[in-house]
C-alpha cells in the first residue's frame, strides 16, 4: 500500500541519501500498489503524492542537441559529427547538451511550467522536459538509402562504437554518484530500413553478421555503463525486438552486465500484437514485453498488465523487477535528493545557445565538411571576387541545416547568409534558387542561367542535395522516408549541366544525410564540398572552408557509391556487398576519405614485434608530419586485415583513429593499440575466436583502397606481423 502515517515518515528508506540507489528504489516499489507499479511503466509516468513521487515523462530527444525543448544549441546532424572522426569532439558536443538539458529540466522544475503540443497530449505532459534522452542512434548505416541512417555515425562498427561512446559519456557525466543525464542508445537491434512496413518488418539475420556487424557499437556503448538501452520496432528472425529474450535477457543482462532499463520505441509493445501478430491479445503483449526484458513502454499497452496478472500471464514480481530499476534510474538522476546534494542543479538556464556553445557548433560544422574534389586546387576562394553566383534550392533554407530530431537555435546562418558575411564590401552576390528541392518544376531555372553567365561574375557556388522531406522517419505524414536513389533529383542534375554550359568555375556543395551518386559531378565539377545537414552555424562553416579561413579535414563515414543499381535490396540484411568492409564494386568516394589545403606525410610505422603470442596486444607507432602550406587537421586511419582467416572476414577494418592538428612542418608520433579482440573473427557459428596466423596493418589518411590511392595521389604505409600460438576463444 502506498500510504505512510506521520510516524512512520522519519524511517523511510527510499529517502535516506545515505543509502544505495538500489535499496531506495526497492524500498519505494515495495509501498506502492500493483496499480500504481504499472502507472510508472509508461513514457508518461502518473504521480503517487502519497509517496511524494511527481509525474515524470520518460520521452526526450537529443540526438545533436536537445530538441524540441525551445531554444538550445543546434549542432551538425550526427552524419555529420561521424565525419568529424573526432571522438574529443563529440564529448565537448556531448557535454554542452547535457548542460543544457540540466538547465532547461530544473528551470521548468522551478516554474512548474510543462510543454503542450499534439504529441505531449498523446504521450503525456511533461514530454521533452526531462533528463532521460533517447539518444544515440547507433544502428549500423548498412545501406543509404535508410531515411534515418543522417541519425547515425555511419557504417562503420568500429567508428560507430568510438562516436557512440564518446558521445554517452559526455551526456552522463563523470560524477561519482549521480548521472548528469541518461543516454539510451538505440535501436536495439538490427534496424537500418526499410522503413515503410517497419513496424511489421522481420530482419533475416545470420549469426555471423549479426556478431561482427550489428550488435558490436551496442556492446561496446553498454559496457562503458549506457543507463539504458532502446529497442527496435522491428523482428529478427521471427521475433519482435522488444520481447526477445535474446537481445534483452541472454546478450544484454548476462553476457554484457547490462545494470540499466529497457524502453520500447513507441507504440512497438502495441505492434507486437496489432502489425507483427505476434500475440493474440495486448496483455499477452504487455506481459511478454516485461518478462522477456522491456522494462518501460513509449505508449500505453502496458495498461494491460493489471489484466495480464489477473489472467495469470505475469507476476507481480516480474513487474517489481521492472519499476526497481526504472526507480533506480530516477533516484541516480537526483530526483528525490534535494538540490544541494545533487551537482547540476545550479547550471543557469541563460547558456541554452549561449555564444559559447555556438561556438563549438561552428567549429563541429566545420571539422564536418569533406572536400570531395579540388581539381587544380581551385578551392581556396578569393573573398576580393568582383562577384559571385550562388545558386541552388539549399543555397538559403533554414530548414536544410537541422536534419531531424533537432531544437530551435535563437538564430541559424544560412549558406548565402555565410557567403555574404565572408565576402569583401566590394563582392557582389547574386542568388538565384534555380530549383525547388524536389518535383520537376524548372521555373527558376531561366533566372539562374541568367545570373550565372553574368560577365562579373567569376565564380558560381551551386548549394543542391536533399533535406528532411527526402529522407526521414516513416510518420503518418511521411509518403517516401527512405531514399529512392541515391543521384541528384532530376531537376537538379538539369540545373547543375546547365550552369557547367556556361563555361564557369563551379563549387558545388552537397547538402545531405546520406550517401549521393554524383559520377557526372564528379568528372565534370572542379570543386565538390559535402557538407550535411551542418546545424545553426552550418552557412558560416561552410563560408570559412570556401574562402580559406578552415582547412577542410572531415571523412566519409560512409561509401558513397556510383549509382543506385549498385545496391542489393535495402530489405536483404546480409552484410555481403555492403559497406566498405565487404563492397564488390568500386566506390565513388570511399569510407575514410577526405581531402585537404595542406598535405601530410607518413614515416617510421614501427611495430612492437614482428611476433606476438595469442593473446598479446600490439602496438603500432607512426609519425605525421605537415609538409604543406598552412595549419591543418589529419584524421590518422588503422586498418587491420586477417591475411589468413579460417572464416570469411571483412576485407579490413577500421581498428584505430585520430584527428591532430599540425602547423606547417610540423611532425607528431601517434601510437596505436591493437588488442586481442581486434584481432579476433567471428565464426560462421558466431563464436569469438582469435586464430594463429598472419596479419597486416594499413596507417595513413584514407583506407589502403585503389580508389582512395587515386583520389588522394598518397600510399598508406602497411607492415605485416604474425601471431602464434594455439587458438583462443574469447568473450564475444
Amino acid at each position: 500500500m502506498s500510504k505512510i502515517s506521520k510516524n512512520d515518515e522519519d524511517q523511510l528508506n527510499y529517502k535516506n541519501p545515505e543509502l544505495s540507489f538500489e535499496a531506495r528504489a526497492s524500498d519505494l516499489v515495495s509501498r506502492m500498489t500493483l496499480s500504481e507499479k504499472i502507472s510508472q511503466m509508461k513514457n508518461s509516468a502518473k504521480a503517487i503524492p502519497s509517496l511524494g513521487v511527481p509525474r515524470y515523462n520518460w520521452w526526450n530527444e537529443c540526438l545533436h542537441g536537445v530538441a524540441m525543448a525551445g531554444i538550445a544549441t543546434v549542432f551538425p546532424q550526427a552524419i555529420g559529427l561521424a565525419a568529424t572522426f573526432n571522438k574529443e569532439l563529440l564529448f565537448e558536443v556531448a557535454n554542452i547538451i547535457s548542460d543544457e538539458a540540466r538547465a532547461k529540466y530544473h528551470e521548468a522544475q522551478r516554474r512548474g511550467k510543462w510543454s503542450f503540443s499534439i504529441i505531449s497530449f498523446l504521450f503525456g505532459r511533461g514530454l521533452f522536459q526531462g533528463l532521460t534522452f533517447w539518444s544515440p542512434n547507433i544502428n549500423i548505416f548498412r545501406d543509404p538509402r535508410w531515411g534515418r541512417g543522417q541519425e547515425t555515425y555511419g557504417e562503420d562498427p568500429y567508428l560507430t562504437s568510438q562516436m557512440g561512446i564518446a558521445f554517452i559519456t559526455g551526456l552522463q557525466g563523470d560524477h561519482p554518484k549521480f548521472l548528469k543525464v541518461i543516454a539510451t542508445p538505440k535501436h536495439f537491434a538490427c534496424y537500418s530500413g526499410p522503413e515503410k512496413g517497419r513496424f511489421s518488418f522481420d530482419a533475416k539475420v545470420n549469426i555471423k553478421d549479426f556478431r561482427e556487424t550489428y550488435l558490436v557499437a551496442f556492446k561496446e556503448c553498454i559496457k562503458i555503463g549506457a543507463g539504458s538501452i532502446m529497442g527496435a520496432y522491428n523482428r529478427i528472425n521471427g521475433v519482435p525486438c522488444c520481447s526477445n529474450k535474446l537481445l534483452l535477457k541472454t546478450l544484454l543482462r548476462e553476457e554484457w552486465g547490462f545494470e540499466g532499463y529497457v524502453v520500447s520505441d513507441c507504440r512497438a509493445i502495441r505492434y507486437m500484437k496489432s502489425d507483427h501478430k505476434y500475440t493474440k491479445s495486448y496483455a499477452q503483449a504487455a506481459a511478454c514485453g516485461v518478462k522477456n526484458g522491456c522494462d518501460l513502454e513509449c505508449g500505453s499497452t502496458y495498461q494491460h498488465l493489471n489484466k495480464a496478472f489477473q489472467d495469470g500471464l505475469i507476476s507481480e514480481e516480474q513487474i517489481n523487477q521492472a519499476v526497481i530499476r526504472l526507480f533506480k534510474a530516477r533516484f541516480q538522476l537526483g530526483m528525490f535528493d534535494p538540490p544541494e546534494l545533487v551537482p547540476y542543479t545550479d547550471i543557469p538556464f541563460e547558456i541554452n545557445d549561449c555564444a559559447k556553445h555556438r561556438e563549438m557548433a561552428l567549429q563541429a560544422a566545420r571539422e564536418s565538411i569533406i572536400l570531395l574534389k579540388n581539381k587544380d586546387n581551385m578551392l581556396p576562394l578569393n573573398k576580393n571576387l568582383k562577384a559571385l553566383a550562388v545558386i541552388g534550392p539549399n543555397a538559403h533554407s533554414k530548414k536544410v541545416l537541422l536534419g531531424n530530431y533537432y531544437g530551435t537555435p535563437s538564430k541559424s546562418v544560412t549558406p548565402l547568409e555565410g557567403i555574404k558575411t565572408k565576402v569583401s564590401s566590394n563582392t557582389t552576390v547574386l542568388y538565384a534558387k534555380g530549383c525547388n528541392i524536389k518535383g520537376k518544376s524548372f521555373s527558376g531555372l531561366s533566372k539562374a542561367i541568367n545570373i550565372a553567365k553574368k560577365s562579373e561574375v567569376e565564380v558560381v557556388i551551386l548549394y543542391l542535395g536533399i533535406d528532411q522531406s527526402m529522407e526521414c522517419e516513416d510518420l503518418p505524414w511521411t509518403l517516401h522516408p527512405d531514399r529512392q536513389y541515391l543521384e541528384l533529383p532530376p531537376h537538379q542534375q538539369r540545373l547543375l549541366e546547365a550552369i557547367y554550359t556556361l563555361d564557369k568555375p563551379i563549387v558545388l556543395v552537397l547538402l545531405n544525410g546520406s550517401p549521393m551518386a554524383i559520377p557526372w559531378a564528379d568528372e565534370h565539377i572542379p570543386a565538390i564540398l559535402e557538407a550535411w545537414y551542418p546545424g545553426e552555424e552550418g552557412g558560416t562553416a561552410i563560408a570559412d572552408v570556401i574562402f580559406g579561413d578552415y582547412s577542410p579535414a572531415g571523412r566519409l563515414p560512409v561509401t558513397f557509391y556510383k549509382s543506385t543499381a549498385e545496391l542489393p535490396p535495402i530489405t536483404d540484411y546480409n552484410m555481403k556487398g555492403r559497406t566498405y568492409r565487404h563492397i564488390e564494386t568500386e566506390p565513388l568516394y570511399p569510407f575514410g576519405y577526405g581531402l585537404s589545403y595542406t598535405k601530410f606525410d607518413y614515416s617510421n610505422l614501427q611495430l612492437s614485434a614482428d611476433e606476438i603470442s595469442v593473446g598479446e596486444n600490439m602496438e603500432v607507432i607512426i609519425d605525421v608530419e605537415n609538409v604543406g602550406t598552412r595549419t591543418g587537421d589529419e584524421v590518422i586511419q588503422l586498418y587491420l586485415k586477417d591475411l589468413e582467416a579460417s572464416a570469411r572476414v571483412p576485407h579490413y577494418q577500421l581498428q584505430g583513429f585520430r584527428r591532430v592538428t599540425l602547423n606547417t612542418d610540423e611532425r607528431m608520433t601517434v601510437s596505436f593499440t591493437i588488442t586481442p579482440r581486434q584481432m579476433a573473427l567471428i565464426t560462421d557459428e558466431g563464436k569469438c575466436v582469435l586464430e594463429p596466423g598472419k596479419f597486416r596493418v594499413y596507417v595513413g589518411g584514407s583506407q589502403c583502397d585503389p580508389r582512395s590511392k587515386a583520389l588522394t595521389g598518397n600510399e598508406v604505409l602497411e607492415a605485416t606481423f604474425e601471431v602464434s600460438g594455439t587458438e583462443m576463444e574469447l568473450e564475444y
